[in-house]
């Protein structure tokens, strides 16, 4: 196949600062996921206080927290592709922070909901940035290495989000077992939100300090760090995606607003036909709204920013493999999600119950200690393996890094079908880091894969077009589906097998991009210039 082999390239050495900065980008990243996935272990005591179901549980994890990180992602992407990235990661870290400890003060399941969509309008800034400035940090044979290293944070803070979850949780609950005598009168997973907001608001202060990295230099496309006008610019992408200011933005393209509207109708219809179906009127609205302000943003930057559109939107494969990319992470989202309730619901009596190998600990302390640190060393190792083995693997052949995501939709499946079959707590345990490991080699090797397919000044935006497929199909519908599946079934695992009727799909759609992945890259400047990029 003429695409499968890449031109041999000498090393290149990268600086201590480089380094330093993916070090501090990491730790952004361990505190984005720790304040993102506690609320998995708080799930049972949030559930009972606020007398919610597992659906609604699904929808305040993903859809609430995702819509909003997804579509906020896209103009905040393109905001860091002109403008100072280290300050825009300092001021979304802050924002998030706050909204994380303001959920401390939920009391009802629309102010939790409100705060969750705040968590995740900040987040939204981070990734994206963070890419750009790595991507600009570390050549293109250390790249998906260093994205690796700084997607390890995902897991990092995911996994350390379970035992301080679990123990704020426990202990505060202990000290304070009825509410109305505590401290503001906060629960114990209040409690938690509010330990883990605060320490964001010093955070941002370093990130403030991190040095720029000089834009395309490491791919010898230098550009300028910030573009004239760039807050404007903003502006408008913000009008291109959030409803009703669409309308106004695509009714100056010619013909686009008829358009428009008929998908609008469609959307309507469909999220209609749901709600009627499920009777999950927060889901589907949120999730309509979302697919039809994506749909608004991609129709006008076909007009603003034709060669973008044209590497991204408007190229099939790359757009089939942001949606594959986040069919994978539609399993993850959901099985890490729902992971520590299945353990607790199924192994232990009560959450507050004596734990069975960690003595004097309670039930929910020990689930988030096992898996909370197990998931946490076995995945920062699997993803920065992923990332290392797929840098290898592409020096030898365009595909390596398609390839390590497919093997990591497959190796795992036969371990998760164990864990969930099993009825022995220590077989759970222990399966649990081997899939946890195998199930996240593929990060790294995704973002890599979009980067090289864009020009240095569109990294951001390819980065939040990761993001969007990632939240838009793995985290707005995975956790959600699962809790709707153990609604029906009154069975969790079963939520859990559901899943895997995607991953079939997935595989053929990262086949399909093995055959044009290094005809795409090679000629990613000739297609840019076609459009109208001056380069």
């Amino acid at each position: 196949m003429g695409d499968a082999q890449t031109e041999p390239h000498q090393p290149i050495r990268v600086g201590a600062y480089a380094w330093y900065a993916l070090f501090v980008l990491v730790i952004v990243y361990v505190l984005n996921f720790i304040d993102r996935q506690i609320l998995s272990i708080l799930a049972e005591g949030i559930k009972r206080d606020l007398k919610l179901e597992d659906a609604q549980i699904g929808f305040l994890y993903g859809t609430a927290f995702a819509v909003f990180y997804a579509l906020f992602g896209i103009p905040l992407g393109r905001l860091a592709d002109s403008w100072y990235r280290g300050r825009l990661i300092a001021l979304g870290l802050a924002l998030w922070s706050s909204m994380t400890a303001l959920s401390g003060f939920a009391s009802s399941f629309g102010t939790l909901a409100a705060a969750r969509i705040g968590v995740g309008i900040g987040e939204a800034s981070a990734s994206p940035a963070a890419y750009s400035m790595i991507s600009d940090y570390f050549p293109k044979e250390r790249r998906a290495t260093a994205l690796s290293i700084y997607s390890s944070g995902l897991f990092i803070g995911g996994g350390l989000s379970l035992p301080i979850g679990g123990l704020v949780l426990s202990r505060w609950d202990s000290a304070f077992p009825d509410a109305g005598t505590a401290p503001l009168g906060l629960s114990g997973w209040q409690a938690a939100f509010l330990a883990v907001g605060v320490p964001g608001l010093l955070l941002a202060l370093l990130v403030l300090s991190l040095r720029e990295p000089k834009r395309g230099a490491s791919d010898d496309l230098p550009q300028p760090i910030v573009q004239p006008g760039a807050w404007r610019a903003f502006g408008r992408e913000l009008a291109a995606i959030l409803p009703p200011l669409t309308l106004l933005s695509v009714s100056r393209i010619p013909g686009a607003l008829k358009v428009n509207l008929a998908v609008l109708a469609l959307v309507l219809v469909a999220a209609l036909a749901l709600i009627w179906l499920t009777g999950d009127v927060p889901q589907w609205g949120a999730y309509g709204l979302g697919v039809y302000a994506v749909f608004s943003w991609v129709q006008s930057l076909r007009h603003r920013d034709a060669p973008v559109h044209r590497l991204i939107w408007g190229t099939p494969t790359t757009l089939m493999l942001a949606i594959a990319f986040g069919s994978i992470s539609f399993l993850t989202y959901a099985i890490s999600f729902w992971g520590p309730p299945y353990a607790l619901r199924t192994f232990y009596a009560d959450p507050a119950g004596h734990a069975v190998y960690l003595s004097g600990l309670t039930a929910a302390e020990e689930v988030a200690m096992i898996i909370g640190w197990c998931g946490a060393i076995s995945a920062a190792a699997g993803v920065i393996l992923g990332g290392v083995a797929s840098d290898l693997w592409r020096r030898r052949d365009a595909r390596g890094r398609l390839f390590v995501n497919m093997l990591s939709v497959a190796l795992p499946a036969p371990i998760i079908w164990f864990m969930f079959t099993t009825e022995s707590l220590t077989a759970f345990y222990i399966a649990f880091p081997f899939a946890h490991m195998l199930s996240s080699a593929w990060v790294g090797a995704a973002i890599a894969t979009l980067q090289d397919l864009v020009l240095p000044r569109m990294r951001a935006t390819a980065g939040a077009t990761y993001i969007l497929g990632t939240t838009m199909v793995g985290l707005a519908l995975g956790p959600y589906y699962v809790g709707k599946v153990a609604d029906v079934t009154q069975s969790l695992s079963t939520g859990i097998f559901a899943l895997y009727v995607v991953p079939p799909f997935t595989l053929a759609a990262l086949w399909l991009g093995c055959r044009r992945i290094g005809e795409l890259e090679a000629t990613k400047l000739q297609r840019a210039r076609l459009a109208g990029e001056p380069i």
